[in-house]
């Protein structure tokens, strides 16, 4: 492939762009399933320069990005719209949150299943195959689809 193009992913991520060689060369957006974006200028199938946007249109910013951090706890919907009243919380960016399949996690693009390490996007496509570092920050981080007693538990 040489020139503009577009190349769609076996994942349904979408490239329109530059191409030399078969790989992405010059200016070119990468459109995810989620929704989201990552405008770049590549150079021989790797990132010079870019930037996500978020499906809901918040840019990450890698110098100042103090998202949802111990610095701003704000979730961008709450930015954009202001803080529910007291005494109702907003778990995540969408309200209300998704509902998570038993036995999984939402990590963000999708539900991971810790037993098959898959994640699937919220219409239940393949996404990835989780390593063993991204299990674990999901395992330690993300909300989970099930209730558990945490605290004091009495031996019977």
């Amino acid at each position: 492939m040489e020139g503009h193009a577009e190349y769609i992913l076996p994942t349904e991520t979408r490239y329109v762009g530059e191409m030399k060689d078969g790989v992405f060369h010059g200016q070119g957006t990468l459109y995810f399933p989620s929704g989201s974006q990552y405008d770049a200028i590549w150079e021989n199938g790797l990132v010079v320069k870019g930037t996500y946007t978020f499906s809901d249109g918040l840019q990450y910013d890698a110098k100042n990005w103090h998202y949802c951090d111990t610095y701003d706890r704000r979730f961008y919907t709450e930015i954009c719209h202001g803080l529910k009243p007291t005494g109702i919380s907003q778990l995540t960016n969408v309200d209300p949150p998704r509902k998570i399949p038993k036995g999984c996690y939402d990590c963000g693009d999708g539900f991971y299943n810790p037993i098959t390490r898959v994640v699937k996007d919220y219409n239940n496509r393949f996404l990835r195959n989780a390593d063993d570092d991204e299990h674990e920050w999901i395992i330690r981080t993300c909300r989970k689809g099930w209730d558990e007693i945490v605290g004091h538990r009495p031996k019977l």
